[in-house]
């Protein structure tokens, strides 16, 4: 019964996925908490034995948060209150693990995925200077599931509106494009209306806001972004090259510039080509001289429901798997931990 209900929720997040995906399991976004699987109550009796006791039994930590799916860890993060006298799983795993690169990476685990990327989010916030790379990878990207669910849980978590926050850190076209994003408005995919002439009226409207105009119309270029559909937007970008002789994201290197440019490109290749464009990151965080561990670790967390094509892409980009990158580039339990979710995501 586990297994056949696990493998719904995941049939149904893989059927209803557009060329940009969910990053949150079905189960997540309807909150379908159900108390039926002892498989998952033995996990927490597991996390309990290994955090009972003189000192903290981390590998015991590795053998059960790092083997367990984003679906699989809602169950054990709302069952173990339940079963040891309301303790709070994250509260648990920060008092035991610590602050650092692996405590971290645990306690995003112990959570929910809305939960953990809102701490992530939180993150970014609170640095010297808001984190603006790790903010538009969260946001920028994201389907409107997902991205409604995650304003009510930064609501639920903080009390205060996800875009306030934001309007306060952010300003310019990069605010603009972030709220274009968190607004949710793309329009579910339909192909009597998503022709192939309304992608050529909008590849006009793209060019005459950007390339065709006096002055960047940045407005006009985010709604098309936002709002079209993944397979519609494919098809504005295929009308794009034939009559202007320039990708979409080409023309979006030469209308805009520093981090808005980033985040549009981001946005933009979340939508045509979402498992290279994440692989990419992953590479990214570990570029230049030593590795970006935040990033890293966010990475691999907010996209373990993809790690398994995202690690098909990162084998057929880079010629070396991401559990090989993470070995080369981290050490420890820390690196033992993410090569465990790695390795399971792509069993």
């Amino acid at each position: 019964f586990f297994v056949v209900c696990l493998f719904f929720f995941i049939y149904r997040a893989t059927a209803e996925e557009s060329n940009m995906p969910n990053l949150y399991p079905q189960v997540v976004l309807e909150d379908e908490y159900d108390e039926k699987f002892p498989e998952l109550d033995e996990a927490c009796h597991e996390i309990h034995k290994a955090c009972k006791g003189w000192g903290t039994d981390e590998g015991g930590l590795i053998d059960v948060l790092g083997t367990k799916s984003p679906a699989e860890r809602y169950y054990i993060n709302r069952r173990y209150p339940e079963l040891y006298d309301g303790q709070d799983l994250d509260d648990l795993i920060k008092k035991e693990c610590g602050k650092g690169d692996f405590g971290f990476a645990l306690r995003l685990l112990a959570m929910t995925s809305d939960d953990a990327e809102t701490k992530i989010l939180r993150e970014c916030t609170r640095k010297l200077g808001t984190e603006e790379h790790g903010l538009y990878t969260i946001i920028c990207g994201r389907s409107n599931a997902d991205i409604d669910l995650l304003k009510k849980t930064w609501y639920r978590t903080y009390e205060t509106d996800l875009g306030t926050m934001l309007a306060s850190e952010l300003g310019g076209d990069f605010e603009r494009l972030v709220f274009n994003c968190l607004q949710g408005i793309e329009e579910e995919y339909d192909e009597e209306v998503h022709t192939m002439d309304k992608a050529e009226e909008d590849a006009s409207q793209f060019y005459e806001a950007g390339q065709g105009a006096w002055g960047t119309d940045e407005k006009g270029l985010f709604r098309i972004l936002c709002a079209a559909p993944a397979e519609h937007l494919a098809h504005i970008n295929t009308v794009y090259v034939d009559k202007y002789g320039y990708s979409l994201s080409k023309a979006l290197e030469k209308e805009l510039d520093g981090t808005t440019q980033e985040a549009a490109i981001f946005h933009l290749n979340m939508k045509l080509k979402p498992y290279e464009t994440i692989a990419a990151e992953i590479k990214s965080s570990c570029a230049g001289f030593g590795t970006n561990e935040f990033q890293l670790t966010s990475h691999i967390i907010r996209y373990h429901q993809v790690l398994a094509d995202t690690n098909a892409a990162h084998a057929e980009m880079y010629e070396k798997t991401l559990a090989d990158r993470i070995k080369s580039e981290v050490h420890g339990d820390y690196e033992k931990l993410l090569v465990a979710i790695v390795n399971h995501a792509c069993q």
